[in-house]
């Protein structure tokens, strides 16, 4: 009697240890191999932006969408919210701080226009950025103003400024023109010259949402880009295809399948977005324009996913959320899934300011509790941005694993029971 009293004691032990093990197997694995496998394949040609096979990618993710019963987001018709582009190709940069010589290296534009003349006689705003200040926050919040704004950035930043040519404005409406220019002299007199040639191309969003049963206006947004960087010279191996799998197929991936997971749950009371930005690797266009199209003050939280597709520095089981400490966002994840091994950590890259370098960051510039979620490994990540970021190198039981700890980590924000903290505008 003893020994059976043992074994049952034992055997619900040994329940509850994998119950604990796993946050339940509610993602298809099968689902989520067949989506990856299909976005990061070489006939989507890496996905660039203004190519073929980008187009194709969107208009996979719309027979996706179509095939899981979506509705359309308001004023989108086909899942498709296209908009105008304007790209730039740089010609020449000439100007002067007091009587000193800025090279043109030392000089971004920031403007749709084809000539920016900037002097201290023609009203344009001068701003400093010092070598103490957060580089990315401190230009987030000068460009935020509606002057034309001379932006003066201190040199210890000589190795990040030529990034700001993908500078990602927090509010698509303003259009005054920006000159970031390298140099640690206050310019008491300045004259600039910058000129660039202007296109208008055309950029897709693939958006598509479940209305909430009680809360329809309310909205929690799950979103991911879909663009990479399309063909390129070929590496040693003859490879000349980024195929993007990890960054950010598997994000998209995890927004197709969450979207699955939710339809057919079939009780969310607020209502929820699953949208692939565009142009998310060529300067964030895809998320700026659709946070013009909604209302940030409605939107309750976003998950943008990002990278999932490798195991953290912690190993399975686990991811982090960029700007973990800029909302409860996080604590309410971890608190929804408790039951389970999986483990949600702030950033641990802070330095690298993932926070501002992802689709998350426009509407948690308007205050949404908007955070990307990743497992990326940004201190040795060896694929990042190479032909080498293939299907065959993603843990994909891991992934869907990831992708179900999201969905049930939200259970309690899409009930409505659960509100995060907002994140300061700016």
């Amino acid at each position: 009697m003893m020994n059976r009293i043992f074994l049952v004691a034992a055997s619900q032990l040994l329940m509850m240890s994998i119950c604990k093990a796993q946050p339940g197997k509610t993602i298809n694995e099968k689902e989520v191999i067949r989506i990856e496998k299909t976005l990061s394949a070489d006939d989507m040609q890496g996905r660039k932006v203004y190519t073929v096979g980008i187009d194709k990618a969107a208009d996979f993710i719309v027979s996706e969408f179509k095939a899981i019963g979506l509705s359309a987001y308001p004023n989108v018709t086909g899942y498709k919210q296209t908009f105008e582009n304007i790209r730039t190709k740089f010609i020449s940069a000439t100007g002067k701080i007091n009587d000193s010589e800025i090279e043109s290296r030392n000089i971004i534009g920031v403007s749709e226009v084809e000539k920016l003349i900037a002097t201290d006689q023609s009203g344009w705003d001068v701003n400093y950025v010092k070598a103490d200040e957060d580089l990315y926050a401190t230009i987030t919040v000068i460009s935020n103003t509606d002057k034309p704004t001379l932006v003066i950035i201190s040199t210890s930043f000589a190795s990040k400024f030529s990034a700001l040519k993908r500078f990602k404005r927090t509010d698509s409406k303003k259009k005054n023109p920006l000159l970031f220019v390298l140099s640690d002299e206050k310019a008491n007199t300045f004259s600039f010259q910058f000129e660039q040639e202007v296109n208008k191309y055309q950029l897709t969003n693939v958006i598509g949402m479940l209305p909430g049963k009680t809360k329809p206006n309310e909205y929690v947004v799950f979103s991911g880009h879909y663009d990479h960087l399309g063909i390129g010279k070929p590496n040693a191996a003859g490879d000349s295809i980024f195929n993007g799998a990890n960054d950010d197929a598997a994000g998209t991936t995890g927004v197709i399948a969450l979207a699955n997971y939710f339809k057919h749950k079939n009780d969310n009371q607020r209502s929820i977005i699953f949208v692939a930005f565009t142009a998310e690797e060529v300067g964030g266009f895809g998320s700026k324009h659709f946070s013009g199209t909604i209302n940030p003050d409605n939107v309750v939280a976003m998950a943008n996913i990002e990278m999932i597709g490798t195991q953290s520095q912690w190993g399975t089981n686990s991811a982090y959320l960029t700007g973990f400490d800029r909302s409860d966002l996080m604590g309410i994840m971890q608190k929804n899934i408790d039951s389970s091994i999986f483990k949600f950590y702030g950033d641990p890259y802070t330095k690298q300011n993932l926070f501002y370098r992802s689709d998350n960051a426009t509407l948690a510039a308007l205050g949404v509790p908007a955070h990307t979620i990743s497992t990326s490994n940004m201190d040795n990540d060896t694929t990042y941005h190479t032909q080498g970021d293939e299907f065959s190198t993603l843990d994909l039981e891991n992934m869907t694993r990831v992708i179900e700890a999201i969905g049930k980590s939200f259970s309690s924000i899409i009930a409505g029971k659960d509100t995060p903290s907002r994140i300061p505008k700016r």
